[in-house]
């Protein structure tokens, strides 16, 4: 249950916003609207995500990031 009643709290409540009054907008647009098609992926229970490399590396290539990330 959502309660609609209570009072949504105002962007300017925010400390930081008042050092960045400039980026904000006045009024919050508020959420996504209801559309018509509702989109979900359907995941098969215990199932994990693919853990694999977004591209090939040469071997020296990736003992530097391994040492980087460290």
């Amino acid at each position: 249950i959502h309660d609609t009643t209570s009072e949504v709290p105002s962007i300017h409540d925010q400390p930081i916003v008042s050092e960045f009054l400039d980026v904000f907008p006045d009024e919050l647009p508020g959420i996504p609207p209801v559309r018509e098609v509702e989109f979900n992926i359907q995941l098969i229970p215990g199932s994990e995500p693919i853990s694999k490399a977004p591209y090939h590396m040469a071997l020296i290539e990736l003992k530097e990031l391994k040492d980087q990330l460290q």
